[in-house]
C-alpha cells in the first residue's frame, strides 16, 4: 500500500493494519530510543490521527510516536457493531502487542483518554505510563437522574435509524462542525478550514452514520474511579481549563481523590489543548516523560 505523509511538514507515514477483519489506520514518526518508551496518541470522538499532527511534528524529534484511528473513526473501518470502551481497549492492546512491539505511554484526549485509561488499568502490561487530556468517562458518584417522559421519548426516537440519520446529516455539515469547534476551542483562530475538513471528511465514509447512531445505545463502561484504583502507572493530567463540556477543576479534584500521585496542569485552552496550544502541551509531555522514564537527557 502507498504510504502518505499526514502533513506537508511531517515525515510521519500512514498505513493500515488488519484487526479482527477490519482495516485500522495509523501513523508512525520518529525513531525508537532504548531509554524512552514510544508514545501512542489516541484521539477523541469524531476526530482522528489528523488531530495530533501538530504534536507528532514536534514530539518525533525526541520520541518514537504512533497515532491510531480508533475503529469507527478517521480512516479506519466503520463496521456496524457495538462500540464501547472495552472494544477500543482491546484494539489498543492488540496494536501495542502486534505493531508497536513494546509497552507504550498512551496519551488520550476525551473519549481517547477514557479508552487509554481502560487499557492502562485493565491491561497493565501494555502500558508504562498514561497522559490524559480532558479525559471522558463517568465516576461512580456521578448523579444519575431518571429521564423524564420527554427525554425518554427523544431517546426512543433517536434510536430509530431514520432519526439518527437525519440528525447525523445535520450535525456533520461543515458549518455546524465549525460552530461546535468554536464553542470548545478558546482560541477561535485555531478553528481553521483544515480542522473542519479533517473532521468532516470521515463523516462521508460508508458506515459513519451507524457509528454515530451507536452512541445512543453504547453500554456504560467501567467507572473512572474503579479504573484509577486498578492503575499502577505514572499519570499526567493536562486540563484545558476553559472546556465548556468538562468542569476541569472539579473533575481534576476527583482524579486526585482516587489517584493522588498524579501530576497535573491547568492550561488556558478548551476541550482539545493538544491541538489548540500544541507547543505548551508538547513541552509538558516531553518534560514529564524525560523526568519519569529516564535519568538524563542524552
Amino acid at each position: 500500500m502507498q504510504l502518505a505523509p499526514i502533513s506537508s511538514t511531517s515525515n510521519a507515514l500512514g498505513t493500515y493494519w488488519q484487526w479482527q477483519g477490519h482495516s485500522i489506520y495509523y501513523v508512525r514518526a520518529g525513531s525508537r530510543h532504548p531509554q524512552r518508551p514510544p508514545l501512542l496518541l489516541v484521539h477523541g470522538f469524531g476526530a482522528s490521527t489528523d488531530h495530533w499532527r501538530k504534536n507528532i511534528d514536534q514530539l518525533q524529534e525526541d520520541f518514537e510516536v504512533w497515532a491510531i484511528d480508533l475503529l469507527g473513526f478517521g480512516r479506519s473501518a466503520k463496521p456496524n457493531t457495538q462500540y464501547s470502551g472495552n472494544l477500543w481497549r482491546d484494539q489498543l492492546q492488540a496494536f501495542i502487542n502486534q505493531v508497536i512491539g513494546q509497552p507504550a505511554i498512551l496519551a488520550g484526549n476525551s473519549l481517547g483518554g477514557y479508552a487509554s485509561l481502560c487499557l492502562a488499568s485493565q491491561c497493565p502490561d501494555a502500558a508504562v505510563g498514561l497522559i490524559l487530556l480532558n479525559s471522558a468517562g463517568p465516576f461512580s458518584d456521578t448523579p444519575s437522574s431518571q429521564p423524564n417522559l420527554l427525554q425518554k421519548l427523544i431517546r426512543s426516537v433517536l434510536l430509530q435509524p431514520w432519526a439518527s440519520y437525519l440528525l447525523f446529516q445535520y450535525i456533520r455539515r461543515p458549518g455546524n462542525i465549525r460552530k461546535t469547534l468554536k464553542k470548545v476551542y478558546l482560541d477561535q483562530n485555531t478553528v481553521t478550514d483544515r480542522l473542519v475538513e479533517e473532521i468532516y471528511r470521515p463523516s462521508c465514509d460508508r458506515g459513519a452514520v451507524k457509528v454515530f447512531a451507536s452512541i445512543f445505545k453504547t453500554p456504560p463502561g467501567e467507572k473512572v474511579d474503579l479504573l484509577l484504583q486498578q492503575l499502577n502507572h505514572p499519570l499526567l493530567m493536562l486540563w484545558g481549563e476553559e472546556d465548556p463540556w468538562i468542569n476541569a477543576q472539579q473533575r481534576g479534584k476527583k482524579f486526585r481523590q482516587y489517584y493522588p500521585q498524579l501530576t497535573e496542569y491547568y492550561l488556558q485552552a478548551g476541550h482539545c489543548p493538544h491541538d489548540e496550544i500544541p507547543k505548551e502541551v508538547n513541552s509538558l509531555i516531553r518534560s514529564w516523560v524525560l523526568k519519569n522514564f529516564i535519568h538524563s537527557i542524552k
